[in-house]
C-alpha cells in the first residue's frame, strides 16, 4: 500500500504522461493542414507547434479550474467514510460535545425517526447510515458550521481556521472542502478521510484516458483527448461513489453542450469564412492568391497551435490541481505555478514527437486542401478555441478543427467532403466519453484490489 504522498506523486506523474500523450496524439490538430498543403515541412511545423503549445499553456487557467472543481465533487461523503457508524450514531443520539450537539440539532426528520429507533451499541441499519451520510453532505454546504466556541479544544491549522471564519465568502467547492476538514478533525475516530481513495479515483481516470488515447492513436482515429479524460473522470467517480459524485450541471454546461456546439461553430465559421474569401477574391489571379495564403497559413497555423496549448494543456493542470485539493495540500482550486509549467512542458515535448497517422486523416482524407482552405480552417478553429478557453470550457481541439475542415470543404460543394470519414469520426467522438469511462471504472476496481485506497 502506498502512502498518500507517494500516491499523489504517482497521480502527478501519470497526469504529465497523459499530457505528453495528448501532445503527440493531438499534434495533427495544429499542423495537419499546414503540412498537407506543403506550406511547411513536417519538421518545421512540429517545432512551431511545440513552441506555441508551450506558450499558449502559460496564458490561462480557466479550463483547468473547471476541470479541478466543476465536474466532480471531491468533498462528498459516502457510507464507507463513516469508519465507526455505531460510535458516530451514538454521538448524534446522545450528543455531549458542541459539534455533536450542533449536528444533532440539524438532523433531517427522516434521520431523527431512524435515530429514535436506534439501540446504542448495535450496528446501525443501512438506511440509518445512508441518512447520516446525507446529513453530513448537507453540512458541507453550510456557511455557518464553524464557530470558535464550537471547535474549542479541536486542533486546527491556522489556514483552516482562517478559511472557516470567512466561510460566507468562499466558493461552494472551497466551502465543502473546508467543512469536510472540520468534520474529520471533530470526529477523527468516527469519520475516515477520503484523501487516499480519491487519489485512486483520479489515477483511474487518467489511466482510462491514456488507454483510450493509445487505442485511437494506434488506429489513426482523431478522437478527443479532452473528452477521454473527462469520460475517465466520470467513470471512476461513479464506480467510486455513484452518480451523485458527478456534478451533472457542470458536465452539461461545460462539456456536453460545447461537445456539440464547438465543432458546429467551427463548421459554420469555416463555411462562412471560406465563402467570404471565394466571393472577395473571385477575380484575383490564382497564383497571387495561392502565394498570399501560403504566408497567411503560417500565421493561422501558429494561432491554432497557440490555442491548442491554451485549451488542451489545462486539462492535466486541472487534474493535478484536483488531486492537490482532494489531498488537502491546497485549500482551493487555484493552479500552482509549478503545475502550469510542468504541464506546458509535457505537452510541448509530446507535440514534438508528432502523430503522423492522425495527420494523414486530418490533412488528406477529409478534403483535398489548398493553402486558402488551410488558412480558413485554422483561423476558424483558433477563434472557437480562444472563446471556449476564455469561458473555461474544456472542448476538443480535434472536434473543432475537424468541424472547421468540413465547413471549408462544404463551402466549395458538399461532394468535396468525404462524408464516410466524417461518419467514422463522429462515431469515435460519441464513443469516447463512455469508452474512457468504462476503462477508468475497470482501472479503479483493479487499483482498489491492490489496496491503494486503503
Amino acid at each position: 500500500m502506498l502512502s498518500l504522498s507517494l500516491l499523489l506523486v504517482l497521480v502527478v506523474v501519470c497526469a504529465l504522461v497523459f499530457d505528453y500523450i495528448n501532445g503527440f496524439h493531438d499534434t495533427a490538430n495544429a499542423i495537419a493542414t499546414v503540412v498537407s498543403t506543403r506550406v511547411l515541412s513536417p519538421r518545421r511545423a512540429i517545432i512551431m507547434a511545440a513552441c506555441l503549445n508551450f506558450i499558449g499553456a502559460l496564458f490561462s487557467t480557466q479550463v483547468a479550474i473547471t476541470v479541478a472543481s466543476g465536474l466532480v465533487d471531491t468533498a462528498r461523503f459516502q457510507s464507507a467514510d463513516i469508519s465507526q457508524p455505531a460510535l458516530f450514531a451514538a454521538k448524534l443520539q446522545h450528543p455531549v460535545d458542541p459539534v455533536s450537539q450542533h449536528l444533532a440539532g440539524r438532523l433531517s426528520p427522516d434521520t431523527q425517526k431512524l435515530m429514535a429507533q436506534y439501540a446504542v451499541g448495535s450496528a446501525p441499519s443501512q438506511e440509518l447510515q445512508g441518512a447520516m451520510v446525507d446529513d453530513l453532505n448537507h453540512v458541507l454546504t453550510q456557511a455557518d458550521f464553524y464557530s470558535a466556541e464550537r471547535f474549542a479544544g479541536i486542533v486546527l491549522t491556522p489556514k483552516t481556521v482562517e478559511k472557516a471564519k470567512n466561510s460566507g465568502k468562499l466558493k461552494s467547492e472551497e466551502l465543502a472542502n473546508t467543512n469536510r476538514t472540520l468534520l474529520e478533525k471533530a470526529f477523527p475516530r468516527e469519520l475516515s478521510s477520503n484523501k487516499q481513495v480519491f487519489q485512486v479515483v483520479i489515477l483511474a481516470a487518467i489511466l482510462g484516458a491514456i488507454v483510450w488515447n493509445l487505442i485511437t492513436w494506434k488506429f489513426g482515429i482523431p478522437s478527443s483527448s479532452s473528452h477521454a479524460l473527462i469520460g475517465g473522470l466520470c467513470g471512476a467517480a461513479i464506480i467510486h461513489g455513484g452518480l451523485p459524485f458527478v456534478l451533472w450541471g457542470g458536465i452539461v454546461r461545460k462539456v456536453l453542450i460545447p461537445l456539440v456546439g464547438s465543432p458546429a461553430m467551427g463548421f459554420i465559421l469555416g463555411f462562412l469564412l471560406m465563402g467570404g474569401i471565394f466571393k472577395t477574391l473571385a477575380h484575383a489571379h490564382p497564383g497571387r492568391v495561392s502565394a498570399s495564403f501560403r504566408n497567411l497559413q503560417i500565421v493561422s497555423a501558429a494561432a491554432m497551435a497557440f490555442t491548442h496549448g491554451l485549451n488542451d494543456a489545462q486539462k492535466s493542470m486541472g487534474i493535478i490541481t484536483m488531486a492537490l485539493v482532494s489531498a488537502r495540500m491546497i485549500p482551493e482550486p487555484v493552479v500552482p505555478g509549478w503545475v502550469v509549467f510542468s504541464c506546458a512542458a509535457a505537452m510541448a515535448l509530446g507535440t514534438s514527437v508528432g502523430g503522423w497517422r492522425i495527420i494523414k486523416t486530418m490533412g488528406h482524407k477529409i478534403i483535398r486542401l489548398e493553402p486558402v482552405h488551410g488558412f480558413a480552417a485554422e483561423t476558424s478553429s483558433a477563434v472557437v478555441l480562444f472563446v471556449t478557453s476564455h469561458f473555461g470550457m474544456p472542448v476538443s481541439t480535434t472536434h473543432v478543427i475537424s468541424g472547421s475542415i468540413f465547413g471549408v470543404g462544404a463551402s466549395k460543394r458538399l461532394s468535396a467532403v468525404r462524408w464516410g470519414v466524417a461518419q467514422s469520426m463522429v462515431m469515435a467522438w460519441v464513443l469516447t466519453l463512455p469508452a474512457a469511462g468504462l476503462v477508468a471504472a475497470f482501472s479503479y476496481e483493479l487499483l482498489m484490489l491492490t489496496g491503494l485506497g486503503k
